[in-house]
């Protein structure tokens, strides 16, 4: 079954006549996925692949039915498209746009808990089912199958391109994925890996989750609590990227804006060991992945 997104998932792209967007929809498309109907303000009557185009969500939604949004308009206006999604009832939103002000993060957040609904990004690549022929995003590009397949391991990434790379070691393994998640290379996200975890843990086709890490935010941590307090019980195996940065002078500028080395806590080791300490599977290398999805 997976998390978040099945054969029920009905898409609305807003910012669907960007160039980025309208390639993205004919890779969804081409999956399986549906998307009913894209946003651009002032091209209502246009389509894009077949997919029709309206001034606003809520033209789009007296003609068509829809569950989830997919947001790639400029970074100057998420927030409204953040707003407009959820004032139309829309409880899922996968935010593609990276390099939005910092105060509009923060806003579009909080409307989104007070709507009770759960954002997916910033700065995403997206995320796939893959027993459910469902894509969000870039994710996979224009050839998921080369390293989505079904399976029983959930994915959860901070990094875009190592949400494929990462489920693809599970493809290598033998056991392919549930679903995969990249979480978004933002400082401030919407759903967090301890927030996912959540999920995987109630989803009976996800018999463990691999999980991508880099050094900044304090998620890992968040996530090593959340094993300590036994509130996880399937294997987690967790790799950290970016040990090499520990050796690097401070103030060094390296990654994307997520990656920031706040203190002793947020460096890759640290993270590792704490980690390892409430149980998690930790991989020192990346291609040991593999070894520790065959160990389970």
């Amino acid at each position: 079954m997976g998390i978040l997104i099945d054969e029920e998932s009905k898409v609305i792209v807003q910012g669907i006549t960007g160039r980025e967007a309208s390639m993205v929809t004919k890779h969804m498309l081409d999956y399986g996925t549906k998307v009913m109907a894209g946003v651009t303000p002032g091209k209502e009557g246009q389509e894009v692949h077949g997919v029709p185009v309206y001034d606003t969500v809520k033209a789009a939604m007296r003609e068509k039915e829809v569950n989830l949004s997919l947001i790639y308009v400029p970074p100057a206006f998420v927030l409204d498209a953040v707003q407009e999604a959820l004032d139309n009832g829309i409880k899922l939103l996968v935010v593609i746009t990276e390099n939005i002000p910092q105060k509009d993060v923060v806003k579009a957040l909080k409307l989104a808990r007070e709507h009770e609904a759960r954002i997916i990004g910033p700065n995403t690549v997206g995320m796939i089912n893959p027993g459910a022929g469902v894509k969000l995003g870039a994710i996979g590009g224009d050839n998921p199958d080369r390293c989505f397949v079904p399976g029983s391991i959930g994915v959860i990434s901070r990094s875009g391109g190592m949400t494929a790379e990462t489920s693809w070691m599970a493809k290598r393994a033998g056991r392919g994925v549930s679903t995969s998640i990249g979480i978004g290379g933002d400082p401030m996200i919407g759903s967090t890996p301890k927030d996912l975890l959540k999920l995987f843990a109630e989803d009976d086709d996800t018999e463990a989750v691999i999980m991508f890490s880099e050094p900044g935010t304090h998620f890992e941590i968040e996530v090593a609590e959340y094993l300590e307090e036994g509130n996880f019980s399937k294997p987690l195996i967790v790799y950290v990227a970016g040990k090499f940065t520990e050796d690097m002078p401070a103030g060094t500028v390296f990654g994307h804006a997520g990656a920031i080395i706040e203190g002793e806590g947020s460096k890759p080791s640290a993270k590792m060991e704490r980690l390892r300490k409430a149980g998690a599977l930790v991989a020192e290398n990346y291609d040991e992945i593999i070894d520790c999805i065959k160990s389970l």
